[in-house]
């Protein structure tokens, strides 16, 4: 099985993992969910995280034909965008990304010059649907749960999951955000615990595990099928279910998912500047 070399860059403020995934015979590459700094008590936001990809990229040689989103993220905004604008490339997500705009765009009350139909992305990615990064063949499998439209992107021998999957130590995405589903999340992981015992499993987001002192991002399906602590063999549906939600009812609202998912839902680009030139971000009073 083909290897793509993987680079990962950790963005400490969200605790997210973007990557530069490349085919070494070729030198041509995927950016896969960049990250743009944001600081939600000045309204300033940057790019100094996507500034180090991107210089990375260029450094190495790299031609970029995919920048993916996993998903639309609700912790930090998307850097697609500006990725794009430095290195080119197709900004890429899941066809399922129009179940999360019709939701947000209501909550949002985007009016109807947003568009629901995902056009804001170059390209909707279909389950099952094989492309290329350079030479090495890539598929793009459906894993919805913890968003409608959440694609585990499988190149080579590594696979990209989003937030569906943690460390085994951490365990597995929250389900309660509008359109996510326990159930729904659980069959996604049955279906990738059927990928090989050694792909590489790149995660995109860690916290450290109690008694952990260091991040990880890198796992296998091996050491998530045998030692995820929500979800090994043996963990049924029904059990899993059972703690997902339990555990998701202690959870806090992200701090950043008002502003991430009205960006994120545009493909990374904020709403239209208003009057005055100036780009605002709202947030809908008691809507959680």
């Amino acid at each position: 099985m083909p290897q793509p070399d993987v680079t990962a860059f950790f963005h400490a403020a969200s605790h997210t993992f973007s990557y530069v995934v490349a085919d070494p015979a070729t030198r041509r590459a995927a950016v896969i969910d960049a990250v743009l700094d944001y600081d939600a008590a000045s309204g300033r936001s940057g790019h100094p995280s996507a500034d180090a990809l991107v210089a990375f990229v260029q450094a190495q040689g790299l031609a970029v034909d995919w920048i993916i989103e996993t998903h639309v993220h609700a912790d930090h905004l998307s850097a697609a965008p500006y990725v794009q604008a430095q290195l080119g490339g197709r900004i890429g997500i899941g066809e399922h990304v129009r179940a999360v705009q019709a939701t947000f765009g209501e909550l949002f009350n985007a009016g109807a010059g947003f568009a629901r139909d995902g056009s804001q992305f170059d390209h909707l990615f279909a389950d099952g649907e094989r492309y290329l990064v350079g030479g090495i063949e890539a598929q793009a499998l459906h894993t919805p749960g913890h968003t409608p439209a959440c694609m585990t992107h499988v190149i080579g021998d590594a696979a990209f999951v989003g937030d569906t999957l943690f460390m085994p130590d951490y365990g597995t995405a929250r389900c309660d955000f509008p359109g996510g589903d326990a159930a729904t999340l659980y069959r996604s992981i049955r279906r990738l615990f059927e990928l090989p015992d050694r792909m590489r499993i790149f995660l995109c987001h860690d916290y450290k595990a109690p008694g952990r002192e260091t991040f990880a991002h890198q796992t296998t399906v091996a050491a998530e099928r045998t030692g995820n602590v929500h979800v090994h063999d043996g963990i049924g549906e029904a059990e899993f279910v059972t703690l997902r939600r339990a555990r998701d009812a202690t959870l806090a609202v992200p701090p950043l998912l008002l502003p991430a998912v009205q960006v994120n839902m545009r493909a990374g680009r904020l709403p239209p500047a208003e009057d005055n030139g100036v780009h605002y971000l709202k947030i809908p009073l008691d809507a959680f």
